[in-house]
């Protein structure tokens, strides 16, 4: 498969921005790094990073070395062309607004269909998952503050925190509100 035969989606991306930032990796180097930055953000089967590497080696993004002896593991490398795909994607313009899939937003959609007591559990349950998550997030935003080289890939973590302090101060407005009623209160 060439190049300009792959069709190229957003793991295929990350796989190619993380082996640029990191240098040559193995499957379990994408998963770990995965886990520990954008996977907070942008969750999807880590199974994909084990197989996507594979898929862009074979069309000439990636070269496959691997290990002659031990665990015999494979290393992918970022090739020029692999650069070049990913300078392309990184400069075309991102038009589609932001997708917040939340599976208690969801629930909360269908609130008329279950009693108040429900709404107020599950209200009550997202704004601790929520002020959890910005514990996670402000932890590791203290943790790198001095580290001026990932400036960069911090401004998502300043997103997702903000994103997380909302979140936590929307569902604590939804477990506040009068069971009666499914209103936001004081208009807003």
């Amino acid at each position: 498969m060439s190049t300009q035969q792959l069709r190229a989606g957003p793991v295929s991306y990350l796989v190619l921005g993380i082996i640029a930032l990191r240098g040559p990796s193995t499957s379990y180097d994408l998963k770990r790094f995965v886990q520990l930055s954008i996977g907070h953000f942008w969750p999807f089967p880590h199974t994909q990073l084990y197989a996507e590497p594979a898929r862009l080696a074979e069309a000439g993004l990636l070269e496959e070395t691997q290990e002659e002896s031990g665990r015999r593991r494979r290393f992918y490398a970022i090739t020029d062309a692999g650069r070049e795909r990913l300078g392309e994607w990184l400069g075309e313009p991102v038009t589609s607004p932001m997708e917040y899939r939340d599976l208690g937003l969801l629930k909360l959609f269908f609130a008329e269909l279950s009693g108040p007591e429900q709404v107020h559990a599950l209200a009550l349950e997202q704004a601790e998952a929520q002020r959890r998550q910005l514990a996670e997030y402000e932890g590791l935003q203290e943790r790198f503050a001095d580290r001026p080289e990932f400036s960069h890939r911090l401004r998502s973590l300043d997103l997702g925190t903000r994103m997380a302090r909302a979140a936590a101060e929307f569902w604590e407005d939804v477990a506040q509100e009068p069971s009666d009623t499914g209103h936001r209160r004081n208009g807003r």
